[in-house]
């Protein structure tokens, strides 16, 4: 029986939203929520619920100033996030390169269905 595995990649960062506001932060140093929300055609709410998770990874960090309608929110990368992220990308190119090895016993009846 093979050891084979498939490279283990970030669960975190895979998700489309999570990845997209990872990488335009990654390619911005920080920008504001809402050019975020423009930028990923996502509502407020699923960019804010996002933001949170990845604040809570220590993968950004959030300045919020005012209250309100009237507060504005930054999100800046932070180099844990960077490391993470760049991680991710190595790992998926992992992924794509692995030669999964051929089957070393055929399967039975049972096992297939």
């Amino acid at each position: 029986m093979s050891n084979f595995k498939f490279q283990i990649i970030n669960p975190l960062l895979h998700n489309e939203l999570r990845l997209k506001i990872m990488v335009a932060l990654d390619s911005l140093e920080s920008t504001d929520f809402m050019y975020l929300c423009r930028i990923t055609d996502s509502t407020r709410g699923n960019v804010s619920v996002q933001i949170t998770t990845l604040k809570e990874a220590g993968y950004i960090h959030v300045t919020k100033t005012g209250m309100g309608r009237f507060s504005h929110t930054v999100c800046r990368i932070t180099n844990t996030g960077r490391e993470a992220l760049h991680a991710y990308e190595e790992g998926l190119r992992r992924l794509f390169s692995q030669q999964v090895p051929n089957q070393e016993e055929p399967q039975t009846e049972q096992e297939v269905g």
